[in-house]
């Protein structure tokens, strides 16, 4: 739930901050007060776009701030993935949203007090809050947000038949494309892949291994420089374990440890020293050992420098063609052999590649007919749903069908046979899912964008979105005049249906209709100041009398008339009950 959300410097409404509390709130106010900016302000805070244009000059930038308190159900997924950012909900569970726009269009977007990509912000808004507008009315017109509208219906394991289809509609496409690219371009592909085969073939013979370059050139050095290596490994020996033991290093520390442990008695540091003289002898003679195995190995072998010269020449001249090192060459051999395979053009090739094509095919069509099954199974629950809603809105003769047909073949996308009928296939399937609206009895069965007026395709927006509430969806509903175009008992009806959404929403609604204001459990007015140089909008919340005014108002254009008031008054006492009831 939106606990509280502040705008500032953004159209006409310089600071003010929106008190809001659970159930419905509603938001009025004068043409041109900036109700929509109240809106505007919701769309910044979760992620929607900036448009500079609409920052104050002074003080140049706009600043939309809210506090959410996450819910049962949405906190644990939301609280997850600000984690992730960086950012943490407050102790008391509520997550502090911020988002500013300069004039110049810059934009910045913090949770939880860290900066952080403006994309969170619509992640969050994506799980709490649902904005429907007017535009939203003409979105629903649209075929494509017909059939979403249907899939959302449908529920998760809908969403989990979609989600298969459109994996195997993806690795069908694929092949089909792989496969006319292969038969398009033929003679491309076998040029790129005889290319590919030579530098194959020549990596190949000389057959690199990962580190042999580094492992080389060490024993090159060793081998150019045998002699003086021998030399310095002799010393060495001769300094540590030489024929002299009075003179040799062994036999000198020997020396002094054996002196110190016979004095060890009479003071216990001379024996801790001595213990260390006898590391050390232990040490100089494994160096002994080693040294000796060195020299052992040591051997200047002119046919074996040779070979480790032509070994090193001929790994240069790949690292020369195919990468800057043997490691980068192995790697290239690596995606030649990968891209080979995508480049057959062979007979063969051709052969397999069209059956797998076939066989996805076939997995396609059999995934399109259950999603059809699926659909239609939903298309009638859907439709009595909506239906039962618009007899609470108003219009009780009204019925809403949802056709789910098959898509016709033959236009830009490719066809299968779904269910023994050619059809048209996309990402969504081989449905086209169209709402119809049969206004009164008799009237023909007709699309919504022919069919229903104005207030009518705002009550069947507002029918399917009392629909979807039932079945979840985010906790928090904005309306921005969806009642727009309705009137008498169909306002006081659609009051009724967005009062009973809050018993399990926050509700938010912009509205021009007193009759929906009436049903609101907390109302705010946007008021606009002309007093100054220049005109700026607050908000405040408006109770009893202040409310019945503002009622009065609406429904008049005269706050203070006695009569307008009284039936305010009478029209709240009638939402009341209705509440109630």
């Amino acid at each position: 739930m939106l606990e509280e959300l502040r705008i500032t410097g953004l159209g006409v409404i310089e600071d003010t901050t929106l008190p809001l509390t659970r159930g419905m709130n509603v938001i009025t106010g004068e043409t041109g007060a900036g109700k929509t900016m109240v809106v505007t302000g919701l769309g910044l805070l979760f992620g929607g776009r900036a448009d500079a244009g609409r920052v104050r000059a002074d003080p140049g930038r706009a600043t939309v701030e809210g506090r959410l308190r996450l819910s049962s159900q949405t906190a644990k997924a939301v609280a997850a993935r600000v984690v992730d950012a960086g950012a943490e909900p407050d102790d008391d569970g509520s997550l502090l949203l911020s988002r500013t726009v300069t004039v110049e269009g810059r934009s910045r977007a913090h949770v939880g007090g860290r900066s952080v990509p403006v994309s969170l912000l619509g992640e969050i808004g994506e799980q709490t809050v649902a904005v429907h507008g007017q535009s939203d009315q003409l979105r629903l017109l649209r075929p494509a947000e017909q059939r979403a509208s249907l899939d959302r219906f449908a529920g998760p394991e809908h969403e989990k038949l979609l989600t298969e289809y459109r994996e195997l509609f993806t690795a069908w496409r694929r092949i089909e494309d792989d496969l006319a690219d292969r038969r398009r371009n033929a003679r491309e592909r076998s040029q790129e892949a005889d290319l590919l085969r030579l530098g194959l073939d020549e990596i190949t013979r000389v057959a690199p291994q990962a580190g042999e370059d580094e492992e080389l050139r060490t024993e090159a050095q060793r081998l150019e420089h045998a002699e003086g290596l021998r030399t310095a490994a002799t010393i060495a020996h001769q300094a540590i374990s030489g024929e002299d033991e009075a003179a040799d290093a062994s036999s000198l520390v020997n020396t002094a440890r054996r002196s110190l442990e016979a004095q060890a008695t009479l003071d216990p540091l001379l024996g801790e020293l001595g213990l260390r003289l006898e590391e050390a002898a232990s040490l100089l003679g494994d160096v002994a050992v080693e040294l000796s195995a060195y020299l052992a190995s040591l051997d200047a072998d002119p046919e074996r420098l040779q070979a480790i010269y032509e070994r090193r020449a001929a790994l240069r001249g790949l690292t020369r063609k195919y990468a800057d090192d043997v490691e980068g060459v192995i790697a290239w051999a690596d995606h030649a052999q990968k891209r080979l395979s995508e480049l057959d053009v062979s007979d063969e090739a051709l052969e397999e590649l069209d059956r797998e094509r076939q066989r996805l095919a076939g997995e396609v069509a059999g995934a399109a007919a259950r999603l059809r099954a699926a659909r239609l199974g939903a298309a009638g629950q859907f439709a009595d749903k909506v239906t039962v809603e618009l007899a609470g809105l108003a219009m009780p003769h009204s019925r809403v069908q949802v056709m789910v047909l098959p898509r016709p073949a033959g236009k830009s996308e490719p066809s299968l046979v779904v269910d023994g009928e050619e059809a048209g296939i996309t990402a969504d399937g081989a449905d086209e899912v169209e709402l119809r609206l049969l206004a009164h009895p008799g009237a023909p069965a007709l699309p919504l964008q022919k069919g229903a007026s104005g207030g009518e395709l705002s009550r069947v927006m507002l029918a399917i979105e009392v629909v979807f509430a039932g079945a979840g969806g985010p906790p928090t509903l904005v309306f921005d005049e969806v009642d727009s175009g309705v009137g008498g008992q169909a306002a006081v009806e659609i009051g009724k249906r967005l009062a009973r959404l809050a018993r399990s929403h926050q509700v938010l609604v912009v509205t021009h209709l007193p009759q929906v204001a009436a049903f609101a459990d907390r109302h705010l007015v946007v008021a606009k100041d002309t007093g100054g140089a220049i005109t700026t909008s607050g908000v405040r919340v408006v109770e009893e009398t202040a409310r019945a005014r503002e009622l009065a108002r609406m429904l008049a254009g005269l706050p203070d008339s006695d009569l307008g008031i009284a039936h305010a008054e009478e029209l709240l006492a009638v939402a009341a009950r209705e509440r109630a009831a």
